[in-house]
């Protein structure tokens, strides 16, 4: 070939270059003019979707009268679209959602929200929040300390030397540092101390480790779900002197990060049904970590089309090394199958329910776990709802168990004016929200403690397969409880938060849950016998907007004191000796706080708070059942300092 055939040659290529390219350009503008058409024919859709009128008809009913543990308007304008959009399509409300269009779900939101998609909103902490100093993280069994939910034997109870506080000190606390969760409407997770350290988990999906004197952020991580669980820390195995901090978040999941880093370790699902989460907080002991697992199923039973139910409740031991599963036990030992056809056509399944809502309790003695589980959501009722139940922690065999309320099968439709879901026998809804509390008797013996939401305090033998030593009323009970989250106890008494929320008894002519001013109250009892040593009762609540007296967070115990929030907003320590209060501080509101964040306070509701080192920590803001939101943690010590 000559130069000029050369020549040619390479400008016909480079012709076709040219077109090559001109071509893919041509290509890329069009397919961003249809891109573009696409989205903005989705937007004008999605602008004349009426958000209002879809609230109304889909989500008022529940939203608005409080049912079964749904965030009322308030709260859900704390929220983001975005946050509110992944509750509806992967959290608690994906059965409600399932028949919504995509678009109508964002237009729920943003209405709901108050807010558009894309508006900004700072979830990660700022620089100016994270802690300046690199302080080494030391053994997590180093006093003073509050690890897990409640110990062991989930007394709840702090001695002396942990809690650094005394009964006469506490007029003198003030508070010394806030901390706020960004774009969340509640604040219900159980705050944790160790190593000089607060670890707790947030409704926005986040987990902080903070510094316990000045509330800054030693780390932080992102996980898949809200986490309302106690995180539990402590050694696994010779890890070269790692520590590792273990929780379960509400899409069943479990964690093991870096106590010291917070980097991810391992993380597992306990449960692959749809509605399964983790409320209750894992109970480490050992080389073991042992899960309870609930679920939202009651309240996706509420939709008439819902094929209800199938959700087992059950107790997961976890190997801590590597989050592989030893054993599972269900609490329902039958599998769902199919028994009969609601007046829709819509298929029901049967046996279910028997949720685990609270944290297991060691007894090192008979090595055996004791929890307490909860009502059964369909026919045909089982014999292991409502009851305590022991498990051989080795294998997970159970041992035995003690049902204390019997035919007890309830889901949220029994409550609704469509009633179609409700099996027939339509029960209280006695739910064990409380942990059993394992104590030792003056005369050698030993007793598990734990309230329920019939009202009812209930005191068995683990020694003799669960026989009832006593059982002693101190409310009305209820599906808002009765006896909610738990009591504390120490070596002689057991200190009890009544709920009781808008209950009132039915020989009043009126029902119950009719009145919102009605509930609360705290007492005590001795635990040899049960008898009532004193009652104190709710302060009024005036005239604060969805203000009730009801207490149904865990109660906290010091010597000489016990400590009680309530959906008043209200944190009260109660005097041991007669109940007087000791002191009283109202959390709601705004709070300055340590990381810049806007937050206030609101009711107290399922966590208590934590002692040690001289301080008290507690969330603030809880929203369902009609209560007052809030996102912040308070942190409080003498004189503040």
């Amino acid at each position: 070939m000559n130069r000029t055939q050369s020549d040619q040659a390479a400008e016909k290529q480079t012709a076709i270059s040219s077109i090559a390219k001109r071509t893919v350009f041509i290509r890329k503008m069009l397919l961003w003019v249809t891109s573009s058409s696409v989205l903005l024919f989705c937007a004008a859709r999605l602008s004349a979707q009426d958000g209002a009128a879809l609230y109304k008809r889909t989500c008022a009913g529940c939203h608005e009268t409080g049912v079964e543990r749904t965030p009322n308007a308030e709260a859900l304008k704390a929220m983001s679209p975005e946050q509110v959009l992944a509750v509806i399509e992967d959290g608690d409300m994906s059965t409600m959602a399932s028949r919504l269009s995509g678009l109508q779900r964002r237009a729920i939101a943003e209405f709901v929200t108050g807010k558009r998609f894309g508006e900004p909103l700072q979830t990660d902490p700022s620089q100016q929040a994270m802690c300046a100093d690199k302080r080494e993280f030391v053994d997590p069994q180093t006093k003073p300390l509050w690890n897990g939910w409640g110990g062991l034997a989930n007394s709840r109870f702090q001695d002396a030397s942990s809690a650094g506080l005394t009964a006469a000190e506490l007029p003198r606390l003030k508070l010394k540092w806030a901390f706020g969760f960004p774009g969340d409407a509640n604040a219900a997770a159980q705050p944790v101390i160790v190593s000089g350290r607060v670890f707790v988990g947030s409704q926005g999906s986040r987990v902080y480790s903070l510094d316990a004197a000045t509330g800054c952020i030693r780390w932080w991580m992102a996980t898949a779900s809200t986490v309302r669980a106690a995180i539990s820390v402590g050694a696994v195995g010779a890890q070269d002197g790692r520590y590792v901090a273990f929780f379960g978040d509400l899409s069943a999941n479990v964690y093991a990060v870096d106590a010291a880093t917070g980097a991810l370790l391992w993380k597992v699902k306990v449960d692959n049904h749809p509605a399964a989460r983790i409320t209750g907080s894992p109970t480490l002991d050992r080389n073991r970590l042992y899960v309870p697992v609930s679920s939202t199923e009651e309240g996706s039973a509420a939709a008439s089309h819902y094929s209800c139910c199938t959700f087992r409740g059950s107790v997961v031991a976890l190997d801590t090394g590597t989050g592989k599963e030893i054993w599972k036990t269900y609490t329902v030992s039958e599998q769902p199958h199919p028994t009969t056809k609601n007046k829709n056509g819509t298929q029901l399944w049967g046996p279910s329910g028997a949720a685990i809502w609270s944290s297991p309790t060691i007894d090192p003695k008979r090595n055996a776990l004791y929890v307490a589980s909860g009502d059964n959501y369909s026919d045909p009722p089982t014999n292991t709802s409502d009851a305590f139940l022991a498990l051989d922690l080795d294998s997970g065999k159970m041992l035995w168990s003690r049902q204390i309320t019997a035919l007890d099968v309830y889901v949220a439709a029994c409550r609704m004016a469509d009633k179609t879901n409700c099996p027939k026998e339509n029960g209280p809804d006695f739910d064990f929200g409380s942990s059993p509390i394992l104590v030792d008797l003056a005369n050698g013996s030993r007793a598990l403690v734990a309230g329920q939401k019939s009202g009812v305090v209930h005191a068995i033998d683990p020694d003799r397969d669960g026989k009832i030593l006593w059982q002693v009323r101190v409310g009305t009970g209820g599906v808002h409880g009765g006896i909610q989250w738990g009591a504390a106890a120490d070596e002689s008494n057991v200190y009890v938060a009544l709920s009781d929320a808008g209950a009132i008894p039915a020989s009043s002519g009126v029902g119950t849950e009719a009145d919102p001013n009605h509930g609360g109250g705290m007492f005590a009892l001795e635990l040899a016998t049960g008898g009532q040593l004193w009652a104190a009762p709710p302060p009024k609540c005036g005239e604060r907007k969805r203000c009730s007296p009801a207490q149904s967070a865990a109660v906290t115990a010091i010597p000489g004191a016990a400590f009680s929030g309530s959906l008043d907003g209200h944190l009260r320590a109660y005097s041991t000796r007669d109940g007087a209060i000791l002191w009283d501080f109202d959390t709601v509101g705004p709070h300055k706080t340590v990381n810049g964040v806007d937050a206030h306070g609101g009711s107290i509701d399922a966590a208590g708070p934590a002692v040690a080192g001289g301080m008290v920590f507690v969330e603030s803001g809880y929203s369902v059942w009609g209560g007052m939101s809030g996102n912040v943690l308070l942190a409080f010590s003498v004189d503040g300092k």
